[in-house]
């Protein structure tokens, strides 16, 4: 596992918006890990973190799109602990984090919708 990419979406359950954060490798695309929860938060982003079972020193690298979520010192802290490089999509540029969000596609027509 050496690319992991991340984002965040909303889905609405019972009544309330919810927010899914997952982790994919992108080699494979498996979703490595995730968490939901009512806020979007940098320590949603954590708690996904947390739920990976690969040994994150064999990280190199982490995108993400410009979220305040993964752009903070919380996660920089992670990431500078284990040595990985972070890599952001550019401004208003969604293309840059395709994987993720064809990812979230499928799992909202497959799962939810």
């Amino acid at each position: 596992m050496e690319v992991i990419v991340s984002d965040l979406t909303y889905v609405k359950v019972a009544g309330k918006w919810h927010y899914i954060c997952v982790f994919i490798d992108l080699f494979n695309r498996e979703i490595v890990g995730y968490s939901a929860g009512s806020r979007k938060s940098a320590e949603l982003v954590l708690s996904s973190i947390s739920t990976i079972k690969h040994d994150l020193r064999d990280v190199q690298m982490f995108h993400t799109d410009r979220g305040k979520e993964f752009d903070n010192q919380l996660i920089d802290e992670v990431l500078d602990g284990f040595d990985i490089e972070r890599s952001l999509s550019m401004k208003g540029c969604p293309y840059d984090n395709a994987v993720a969000e064809t990812t979230f596609k499928a799992m909202k027509i497959e799962f939810i919708n």
